[in-house]
């Protein structure tokens, strides 16, 4: 007799949820299977806010945006979810709650099971309630250290990772052409290849955690007019192509960015949103990009009502689908009901709508949200009682000692040491004179993208969430034996003069004065620096230019310490100073950093992502300037700058010596090989970074009269000497010629081993042979160090 056996069976999965298969073979079934409303649903996001007890997060609501009505659009899916986190306070482990169950109602609504795609803000860290407040990437570029920068994306990422985030909207990859645009805090700098370099391995770290890098802002936004946010911006195609569009190059061939999101630029009267040939003719044909491109916030909208080139938003939507955009951010407000009625009537091709969505859910896929095993739960719940939210209040730690050792080693390489006769390191003081606006305030360290300066300002009520020791508190650690007396003297931009005075009586019976100056970040107007707070002049904000020439008056040293957003002209200060201390916003360990080097706890090694001007009204100027946009006899302006480009000094000495070229002539496609002795002639450890600019005397074009082509941070014990190489292709000499084809072109070429675009210690002149040869974005990009042990 034989028993009967019971069999398990399992259900049929659905093609696109079979892992098994490739991901276009399943994208291609779920679109198939999709109606016109599922299709565009997956096109646009929603803004939303977690919720502070842990229930499903809330629509956000906007002046830009009208109401949406959640139970009416989920039925159909959505796209994504809008910062979840960012978008009010909320303990972490609530808001990663929150975002389950909305994700669980999400998928339950929808009959395909799709989940949305959560994305954040991490300009500066992931911008949620208690997570740390790194150094802005301004801070980044002056590190000259991509592998720091590498380690604290990737430590971003996790923390985004582990609560259910899956994009970053980072980094930043415009060059600074102008430094009166608020949002320089938020760039790398000046120069396009430490912009490309820095900004590439963030992305690396930030996809190393599993987290999609979105590359922003594409293309131009940084070359306003005047430097003003959001205005049009005057391109000629070689600046676009031989400045601005470098980095995307270089964080697309080499970071493996999996997203980018255009400009609200117009160049020449084409929109970015709306811009075909470069959304699609060069990033995608030209480049080979397959990721996403996602839509500035409101972007695609601004087609209508502040471009004026689509009469409705479902003409805005065409435009912004035709051009190669995938994505409307922050919500729906184009790609929903008006670009439903636009297909429906044949004014927009449905085929548009597949092309997005195709690129929409092959990163869904990718991310693993299309598997049948997905689930909700993040990383940081595994093992949690999830049904006790106040039992799980508390359990995520954003701000950890991990994450605050990476914060304390940037805000440290960060500092840059403009100028010191000997002040400086502090030889314990008995009476310090702190002054200035920016020395009893916590949040002078911070940017506008960081949560308490981006959010928390709207809830006062509500505590910081992170540690921020002000400068006082710092000082007042580094030296414990000396009197400290604080005077405000003036406020960041108020103008008020009536604590000038007694400034300078208590500067007066002090040993030495540390005047604390600087921005206050801020959106739209309510800072100093940030985006919307841009400057008429670089001239320092406020009354601040008037306090500091009447301590210089008071005949004490005066150190000079700025936290900023952006380079400044500082008048006498300048040269009267008896040091100054340059940092750039720089996150939850920055005083401490700040009176490391004071101290000379730490030796500054900091090096100038942007060039400090001399006078306020030189702008826009930067270091890539042409031979006509240096100082002339026929004009009575001097753009020199005070402290240019890459300076930057440190507590020892370094003597460069012996250099060496393996040949003095290559191929147009060939390398030249150079190495150089750099050794501490100084009593103490320090680290030299060596700087290698380009100089091209003949070409076919204009070209600047140097720019940055590699750089090595080299440690150095005292009296320690190492030899250092670097190998330099021919590709790093290419540019745009006269056809609009990037080519290299033969001839001789001057290699400047520099401390600083300012200081050049070696050059050596090199040739070119053979004929013009074109490259394309598949060059090499370095020069590449190594340093000998």
């Amino acid at each position: 007799m034989t028993a009967n056996v019971a069999v398990e069976t399992t259900p049929e999965i659905p093609l696109w949820n079979d892992p098994s298969h490739p991901v276009s073979a399943r994208v291609d079934a779920l679109i198939g299977a999709m109606t016109l409303q599922e299709k565009i649903a997956q096109l646009y996001g929603v803004w939303v806010g977690a919720s502070a007890d842990g229930g499903e997060v809330a629509p956000h609501q906007h002046d830009m945006e009208e109401a949406v009505d959640l139970d009416d659009l989920l039925p159909s899916g959505l796209g994504q979810l809008t910062r979840p986190f960012g978008t009010a306070p909320v303990d972490p482990a609530l808001g990663a709650l929150s975002l389950l169950r909305t994700q669980t109602r999400i998928t339950s609504a929808n009959r395909f099971g799709i989940p949305a795609v959560a994305h954040e803000e991490c300009l500066a860290g992931f911008a949620a309630w208690g997570a740390t407040a790194y150094p802005v990437p301004l801070s980044w570029g002056a590190t000259f250290d991509p592998d720091v920068i590498r380690r604290m994306a990737a430590a971003i990422g996790r923390d985004m990772r582990a609560v259910g985030v899956h994009q970053g909207l980072a980094p930043v990859l415009d060059v600074v052409r102008d430094a009166r645009w608020g949002r320089v805090e938020e760039t790398i700098g000046e120069d396009p290849y430490l912009v490309g370099t820095i900004g590439t391995a963030y992305v690396q770290g930030l996809e190393s955690a599993g987290i999609v890098a979105t590359l922003k802002h594409f293309v131009g936004y940084s070359a306003s007019r005047a430097g003003r946010n959001l205005a049009p911006s005057s391109v000629g195609p070689r600046e676009r192509a031989d400045v601005l569009l470098p980095p995307f190059e270089m964080a697309i061939h080499e970071g493996g960015a999996r997203s980018v999101m255009h400009a609200y630029t117009d160049i020449d009267g084409v929109p970015s949103a709306a811009d075909e040939t470069l959304l699609t003719g060069l990033l995608r044909d030209t480049w080979g990009f397959d990721g996403t491109v996602v839509a500035d916030y409101f972007g695609i909208a601004f087609l209508k009502t502040l471009h004026g080139i689509a009469g409705d938003f479902a003409d805005a939507a065409g435009a912004a689908l035709k051009a190669g955009v995938d994505i409307e951010l922050p919500t729906v407000k184009t790609f929903g009901a008006p670009l439903v009625e636009a297909v429906t009537e044949g004014r927009v091709p449905e085929d548009l709508i597949d092309r997005a969505l195709r690129r929409v859910l092959t990163q869904k896929a990718e991310l693993g949200l299309l598997d049948p095993d997905w689930s909700p739960v993040p990383p940081a719940f595994d093992g949690a009682d999830l049904d006790d939210p106040d039992a799980l209040r508390g359990t995520i730690d954003l701000d950890g000692p991990g994450n605050r050792e990476l914060a304390r080693e940037i805000a440290e390489k960060a500092v840059v040491l403009l100028s010191n006769d000997g002040t400086l390191p502090l030889a314990r003081p008995r009476r310090i004179a702190l002054v200035g606006p920016n020395a009893t305030e916590p949040s002078a360290v911070l940017g506008c993208y960081s949560f308490p300066q981006h959010v928390g300002v709207k809830y006062p009520d509500i505590p910081v969430g992170i540690e921020l020791p002000d400068l006082r508190e710092s000082l007042t650690a580094e030296f414990p034996d000396a009197e400290i007396t604080v005077v405000r003297g003036t406020g960041v931009d108020d103008g008020d003069l009536s604590g000038i005075a007694e400034a300078v009586d208590t500067a007066r019976d002090a040993d030495i004065v540390v005047v604390a100056l600087g921005d206050r970040a801020g959106l739209f107007g309510r800072g100093t620096s940030g985006e919307g707070c841009d400057a008429e002049s670089l001239a320092l904000p406020g009354a601040q230019q008037q306090l500091l020439d009447a301590l210089l008056d008071s005949g004490t040293p005066v150190v000079t310490v700025l936290l900023a957003g952006r380079p400044y002209a500082l008048g006498r200060g300048a040269e009267e100073s008896a040091a100054i201390v340059q940092s750039f916003f720089p996150g939850v360990a920055g005083t401490r950093a700040i009176a490391g080097v004071l101290s000379g706890r730490t030796n500054p090694s900091g090096r100038l992502p942007v060039s400090v001007p001399r006078t306020p009204g030189s702008q826009p100027t930067t270091y890539l300037g042409a031979r006509l946009a240096q100082a002339s006899e026929v004009s009575n302006i001097d753009p020199t700058p005070a402290f240019g480009f890459g300076h930057g000094l440190t507590y020892t000495t370094f003597a460069w010596s012996d250099l060496t070229v393996d040949a003095e002539e290559a191929p147009t496609d060939g390398e030249f090989t150079a190495s150089l002795t750099v050794r501490n002639t100084g009593e103490r450890a320090g680290t030299e970074v060596v700087q290698l600019y380009l100089h091209d005397p003949v070409a076919s074009v204009v070209q600047p009269v140097q720019r940055l082509v590699g750089y090595a941070r080299v440690d150095l014990k005292a009296g320690e000497e190492r030899r250092v190489r670097v190998t330099v292709p021919a590709d790093v000499a290419s540019f745009t010629g006269r056809d609009g084809r990037r080519i290299v072109e033969p001839g001789a070429l001057e290699l400047r081993l520099a401390a600083s675009s300012t200081n050049a210690r070696l050059t050596t002149t090199v040739t070119l042979t053979g004929p013009a040869r074109e490259v394309d974005h598949t060059r090499r990009f370095r020069a590449e160090f190594s340093v000998e042990n």
